[in-house]
């Protein structure tokens, strides 16, 4: 019989997810359904329980529902578990494991795909939310030092805190962001979703950015378009620019092992995407 797999969300109706692991399954010879479910605001938790009680064997978690499905695990990988935040749940029975892929997947696409070292490198990563809170620590453990900015700047000193007993991690607000630079700037905020753009410190002079160091990478955890923080970057003199859509395979990929102990090949499904 086959396994089904789900995307829950709110919105759901752009994900990607459902091609990407119709894609892995194919790839990999596995006997698998996938689909994408929107859940009502207030109802994530019904929804979840339901797909299990109906024989579903597991579910990636999107915008806004990661801290919920923390929540509703009833054990957490130890990634999860520093996260905060799950974005796949598996279904054993009546358990309900938790886990975070986003890290790996960030991690994964920056070092492999983009081949960019993180070691030794000064990462801003913008954003306090469950996007942010999915990635601190693999960047950590890759070797990187982390500014947190957040617009509200009381959590952004809550995520530092949370994450400074594994690496060197400090909290920022924006408007002290002036005269520091960076070698890889994150936007894991949701701005680009309103096309807008985090308040950043601009440089008078593109070739000096204010933020962006020589060969710097900016990173866009959305993907799609040309956010208005990939504009900026390459106004500003970033060397590099990358949207999120290497990252949503690569986490997807982690999930897919997590689900099917097997791992696929990232590359022709993120070449495949970058055509759609």
């Amino acid at each position: 019989m086959t396994d089904r797999y789900a995307v829950i969300g709110n919105p759901i109706s752009h994900s990607k997810s459902p091609l990407i692991h119709t894609q892995f399954a194919y790839q990999t010879g596995q006997d698998l359904s996938y689909e994408a479910i929107l859940a009502p605001l207030n109802g994530f938790r019904d929804t979840v329980l339901t797909l299990r009680d109906e024989g579903c064997r597991g579910v990636n978690i999107t915008v806004p529902f990661k801290f919920e499905a923390f929540q509703l695990a009833t054990r957490l990988t130890a990634r999860a578990q520093a996260a905060q935040a799950v974005n796949t749940l598996k279904f054993d029975g009546t358990e309900i494991i938790g886990d975070n892929t986003d890290g790996a997947g960030l991690v994964a696409d920056i070092e492999r795909n983009l081949d960019f070292t993180l070691q030794g490198k000064r990462v801003l990563l913008m954003g306090a939310g469950g996007a942010a809170y999915g990635v601190a620590l693999p960047l950590l453990n890759a070797g990187a030092s982390i500014t947190v900015a957040n617009r509200t700047e009381d959590k952004a000193h809550q995520l530092a805190a949370l994450f400074a007993v594994h690496g060197s991690i400090q909290a920022s607000s924006y408007t002290a962001l002036a005269g520091s630079q960076f070698d890889c700037v994150i936007n894991a905020t949701s701005s680009s979703l309103a096309d807008a753009l985090p308040p950043l410190p601009r440089g008078e002079n593109a070739k000096r950015g204010e933020i962006f160091a020589p060969d710097a990478l900016a990173y866009d955890m959305m993907y799609g378009k040309q956010s208005p923080f990939l504009l900026f970057a390459k106004e500003q003199g970033a060397a590099r620019l990358a949207d999120g859509l290497g990252m949503l395979v690569e986490q997807a990929a982690e999930s897919f092992f997590l689900w099917r102990n097997v791992r696929p090949d990232t590359a022709p499904v993120i070449a495949k995407l970058r055509l759609i």
